[in-house]
């Protein structure tokens, strides 16, 4: 069974940073493209960053140069640094293969607040 766990969102205030993490297990989480999300109230998930197999990754511009993404093979596992964070990058974040995506986790939320 495909199952991710998402960890690491908080209250930060902003200019603060956050590392998110998502292990998965159930499938040959090397094999894939992995993907974080994220969806604010109000509106839709939209793909944040995402790494290939190889190690090749994607940014959205709304997070570029602030954001990075990685992986960990062995222990199933990527993470989302995050840095300079601004009041608009208060959303729920999630993870995900790019495809086939599967169901959808909890999430960890991250809200930025002054």
């Amino acid at each position: 069974q495909v199952q991710v766990v998402e960890s690491g969102g908080g209250l930060v205030q902003p200019g603060g940073s956050l590392r998110l993490s998502c292990a998965a297990s159930g499938f040959i989480f090397s094999a894939y493209t992995m993907g974080w999300y994220r969806q604010a109230p109000g509106k839709q998930r939209e793909l944040v960053a995402q790494i290939s197999s190889g190690g090749e990754t994607y940014f959205a511009n709304s997070v570029k140069g602030r954001i990075a993404i990685s992986r960990n093979n062995g222990e199933s596992t990527v993470y989302l640094q995050m840095n300079s964070l601004k009041i608009e990058d208060t959303a729920g974040y999630y993870c995900n293969r790019i495809y086939p995506q599967f169901t959808w986790g909890q999430g960890t939320q991250v809200i930025v607040s002054a």
